[in-house]
C-alpha cells in the first residue's frame, strides 16, 4: 500500500475542496486535434461536431440509436466453449475474457437485436470494437448465425454493423471455422429471399472482411472507416511500395467500385428504411426517395 498515494493525497484533496476528475471527460478528435466533451459526443452520436470525424460508436448505443424509439429486443447470447485451446500468451485468455466483460458489459463482442426502423422490421448485428478488438471468435460466430435464423424466423432483413480486427488469434482454428459458418448463414437468408445489409464502419478489416462483411445485397459505409483485408503497412512492406493516399478508406472503395455508398451515421437509420423498402417492395411515403451516395471521393491516383 502507497501511503501518501491512497491518505495522504485524498486527504489533503478533500480539504482543498479538490475532486479528482475522470480521464475520459475529454475526448480528442484524431484528425484536427479538437477537444470535446464526452457529453457532447455522445448527443452526436460520437462524431465529432467541427471536423465530422466518426469516432467508434459503442454497440448499446448504436442499436438504440438505430430502432425506433430505442427499443428493440436483445437477442440472447448463446453459450459457448470458453477458452478451448487454454491459451495463454503475455495474459492468459480467459483473463482477457474477464477485463472484457467488465469493461463493456457484454458476453462477447456480438450484440443483436430485434426491433423496427420506421416501421419495417428487421434484425440487426453489431460488433463491439471494445471488446477484444470486436475479433470474431466461437461465441461471436455463434451469435451471429443465431440472428440470421431468427431473421429467417421472423421473415424480416438483417442488417450488420462489423468493426473489427478480423478472427481472435486465441482460439486458432476454432476461429477460423467461423468464416465458412457465418457465410453459409448469410446464403441461408439470401435463398429465402429476405435482403442481407452491411454498413462498414472503422475499422472492418481481416477474417470478418474476407466473409460476411462483404457478402451484403448493398454495402454502405461511414466516412474515413478503414475497410481492408491485410493492412495498409503490411502491404508496404511486402510489395515494398508506398501506397496512394487514402487508400483503403471508405471513400478509396467508393471510387474504385467496392461499395455501394458513403452515408453518415446521422442518416443511416432512414437510409436503411428507405432502401429496405424498396427492397421488400412496400410502398414508400410520398416523397421518399433513397439519396445517392453522398461521399466526396479522394482525389488519389490508381
Amino acid at each position: 500500500m502507497n501511503w501518501i498515494t491512497n491518505y495522504v493525497r485524498p486527504r489533503i484533496n478533500s480539504m482543498l475542496g479538490r475532486r479528482e476528475v475522470p480521464d475520459n471527460l475529454w475526448i480528442k478528435c484524431p484528425e484536427t486535434g479538437e477537444m470535446v466533451f464526452h457529453k457532447d459526443l455522445e448527443e452526436n452520436k460520437w462524431v465529432i461536431p467541427a471536423s465530422g470525424y466518426h469516432m467508434k460508436m459503442p454497440a448499446k448505443a448504436r442499436l438504440v440509436d438505430l430502432f425506433d424509439d430505442g427499443h428493440f429486443e436483445a437477442l440472447t447470447q448463446p453459450k459457448v466453449a470458453q477458452d478451448p485451446l487454454k491459451f495463454r500468451d503475455s495474459k492468459k485468455y480467459a483473463d482477457r475474457l474477464k477485463d472484457s466483460r467488465v469493461k463493456t458489459d457484454q458476453e462477447d463482442t456480438i450484440l443483436a437485436g430485434v426491433g423496427t426502423v420506421e416501421g419495417v422490421k428487421l434484425v440487426a448485428v453489431v460488433h463491439e470494437f471494445n471488446f477484444m478488438g470486436g475479433s470474431l471468435g466461437i461465441a461471436a460466430g455463434e451469435a451471429i448465425v443465431k440472428a440470421f435464423e431468427r431473421a429467417l424466423a421472423e421473415k424480416c432483413p438483417l442488417v450488420m454493423f462489423p468493426a473489427s480486427g478480423g478472427a481472435r488469434m486465441q482460439e486458432g482454428i476454432l476461429s477460423l471455422m467461423q468464416l465458412p459458418r457465418t457465410t453459409v448463414a448469410v446464403d441461408m437468408l439470401k435463398e429465402a429471399g429476405l435482403p442481407y445489409i452491411v454498413v462498414l464502419t472503422n475499422p472492418t478489416t481481416g477474417g470478418v472482411t474476407a466473409s460476411y462483411a462483404m457478402l451484403g445485397d448493398l454495402h454502405i459505409a461511414e466516412p474515413g472507416a478503414e475497410i481492408c483485408f491485410a493492412g495498409k503497412r503490411v502491404i508496404e512492406q511486402t510489395i515494398r511500395e508506398k501506397l496512394p493516399e487514402g487508400f483503403q478508406t471508405s471513400e478509396y472503395l467508393l471510387e474504385h467500385g467496392m461499395i455501394d455508398m458513403v452515408a453518415k451515421r446521422h442518416e443511416i437509420p432512414s437510409l436503411l428504411a428507405r432502401v429496405l423498402k424498396i427492397m421488400l417492395k412496400r410502398p414508400a411515403a410520398v416523397g421518399e426517395l433513397v439519396p445517392a451516395a453522398k461521399a466526396e471521393p479522394q482525389k488519389v491516383s490508381a
